[in-house]
């Protein structure tokens, strides 16, 4: 499997860290608008208002630029989760699995264009959880929250059970974002996501009113 493009060197003063964050903001206007073969690292580096040696100070090419954006939209992703599961009141998995779809919804809704370009324009991010910390974290986050209800879920295997719920969120949530038919309400979307990951976990489970 192909390695994910890495970052030149990681900014560690806080000028750097934000010109860092002016480039991968700039980078993401330039994908929602232009796709992915329309962006290169001169178009990023003007609607920057940089010179394209600040970018290459820090990303090689736009590749590497990318994979950061990337990287940076799974941390988002991540803390999104992690605040929902943390504030989660008492209930079953089928309502930390509802708080999660919602949650993940609303965040994908804020930039649909650019969720576009790197869920459909740039497939290598099909990559092994181990390559990317953020998206590492997602899956130990949700790993945790199969093992805390155990009892309730069918899979033996916690590890593919994450696997596939973390894959079945991914391509409905952006599927619902990016291309969902205008006669389907946001709420029945939801709701049947909500019941394809319950009927997975917990088979034969009743389904919410």
């Amino acid at each position: 499997m192909k390695s994910l493009p890495q970052p030149r060197k990681m900014p560690r003063q806080a000028r750097s860290q934000h010109m860092v964050e002016t480039i991968l903001e700039a980078t993401a206007r330039v994908l929602a608008e232009r796709g992915y073969a329309g962006t290169n690292t001169n178009v990023v580096a003007e609607r920057a208002g940089v010179s394209v040696g600040s970018v290459y100070q820090y990303f090689p090419n736009k590749d590497s630029l990318i994979t950061a954006l990337h990287e940076r939209h799974a941390s988002q992703m991540y803390a999104v989760v992690d605040k929902v599961l943390d504030g989660a009141g008492a209930g079953g998995l089928r309502a930390r699995l509802a708080d999660m779809v919602r949650a993940l919804l609303e965040a994908h809704r804020v930039e649909p264009e650019l969720h576009k370009v790197l869920e459909k324009e740039f497939p290598f991010f099909d990559a092994p959880h181990d390559e990317s910390p953020a998206d590492h974290s997602f899956f130990r986050r949700v790993r945790e929250l199969l093992e805390t209800h155990a009892g309730e879920i069918a899979p033996r295997d916690r590890d593919l059970a994450t696997w596939i719920v973390l894959r079945t969120l991914e391509t409905l949530v952006h599927a619902a974002v990016i291309d969902a038919p205008a006669r389907f309400s946001t709420e029945d979307i939801e709701q049947n996501i909500v019941d394809v990951l319950a009927g997975y976990l917990m088979p034969g489970a009743p389904r919410a009113a």
